[in-house]
């Protein structure tokens, strides 16, 4: 027996479909979903802790309008449409006095509209579409122990006005995605520890328009996007500060609008239209009394594609234009003692990288069209008193397209 059930809670519609094997007197499953977000949609998370022993895990999760949807071994069409006109704000905070535990995770995720999509050994169809209005998706982590330690930290902060995931195994696709975000999308991270002696991450990542397709265990895909980004900024920072540390990491990445699809199976074909007016900037700054190693990289972009079939052949067909008050990537480490310092800095108008695996008989077969007509600019920046080794890298490219057919990694 085949049971379909939906859950309504919060704006977020849960089909699960199906429990058990289909068989060809199977029907096809279907699902409908509108959302429309008027109001305003915030959560909150605060730790105060002065000391534990084993972990400290927070996190905060706020999004206007939130879908998810399984065909398991079931065929299906998905139709869905969300919109939201509220502001979306989720906000994480840790305050340390002596000791936050062997390890400290932190996450912190806000969305005008997110969309999850998911086949497991069938077929489905798939329009998705996203709308979020003139109004702001926010995304806030901070820690402050500046007299405390952790033996590890890693910390994310992602914000995106709109956002749709399709996930495949063993599965077949065809989907139709449409996004338009004109909200100003924020993601703000820092942290301040006295003594991390593992590893210390902290991420933030920001876009106003983001489509993510994964298959694997020789699936196949054909997909269409089309991506708006009008809203007047699209930013990341991330900031942080240490007396001693291991290895710090601390990144910032933020994309006007943004593809990635990669397939492990016969045939992956993407076809995605961008056009971003949003100012896109990324900014991560670190800064360190004493470390082992440091690193620090900001990435800004417009539009990005990355696709990628790993099995089989990849169909390419993009478009890509870039405006608004530009692109800026800005990384800086501040080091006192230590031994290796790092910092880069990427900014892209447009960027562009399809590729298949040579030794599974891919190709490639791509069209692509660019333009950019604002400015592009990144700065890197590395100041150490004394260490072992210091590297800085700053890169900018106005249109940027990347195409190989090549081994897979390793071999």
């Amino acid at each position: 027996m085949v049971r379909r059930a939906q859950i309504l809670l919060a704006g977020t519609l849960v089909a699960i479909l199906p429990c058990g094997a289909a068989t060809s007197q199977t029907p096809p499953s279907a699902v409908l979903n509108e959302q429309v977000q008027l109001g305003d949609v915030f959560s909150q998370q605060t730790l105060n802790v002065v000391e534990v022993s084993d972990f400290t895990d927070g996190g905060s999760n706020a999004s206007g309008a939130a879908f998810t949807a399984t065909l398991d071994r079931n065929d299906g069409d998905m139709r869905s449409y969300q919109e939201t006109q509220g502001q979306v704000v989720a906000d994480t905070r840790l305050n340390v006095s002596v000791n936050s535990g062997q390890t400290t995770t932190l996450t912190t995720k806000a969305a005008g509209a997110y969309g999850y999509a998911n086949v497991y050994g069938a077929t489905m169809t798939g329009v998705y579409t996203q709308a979020t209005g003139p109004t702001s998706v926010t995304a806030h982590s901070h820690v402050e122990a500046p007299d405390a330690q952790t033996g590890a930290v890693a910390s994310q902060v992602q914000a995106s006005g709109a956002s749709q995931v399709v996930g495949l195994q063993y599965g077949s696709a065809g989907v139709r995605t449409s996004q338009s975000n004109a909200a100003s999308v924020t993601s703000d991270g820092g942290g301040v520890y006295g003594y991390v002696p593992g590893a210390a991450s902290f991420t933030a990542v920001s876009a106003g328009a983001d489509v993510a397709l994964t298959g694997t265990n020789g699936s196949a895909a054909r997909m269409i996007s089309d991506q708006n980004n009008t809203g007047p900024l699209t930013q990341a920072a991330q900031f942080t500060a240490f007396g001693n540390v291991q290895q710090a990491t601390t990144g910032a990445t933020a994309a006007g609008a943004s593809i990635n699809a990669v397939n492990e199976g016969s045939l992956l074909d993407v076809t995605g239209r961008q056009a971003n007016q949003a100012y896109v900037r990324a900014q991560a700054s670190s800064a360190a009394y004493q470390y082992g190693a440091a690193s620090v990289s900001a990435y800004g972009v417009g539009a990005a594609i990355v696709a990628g079939d790993i099995g089989g052949e990849l169909l390419l067909d993009t478009y890509q234009t870039n405006g608004g008050d530009g692109v800026e990537a800005l990384a800086r480490f501040d080091g006192t003692e230590g031994y290796d310092a790092q910092a880069s800095a990427t900014a892209y108008g447009n960027e562009v990288t399809g590729y298949a695996c040579a030794d599974c008989q891919g190709r490639i077969d791509i069209s692509n069209g660019q333009v950019n007509n604002t400015d592009v600019g990144a700065q890197s920046v590395v100041n150490v008193q004394s260490g072992r080794s210091v590297r800085g890298v700053a890169s900018a490219v106005g249109n940027s397209a990347t195409y190989y057919v090549s081994r897979p990694s390793g071999q």
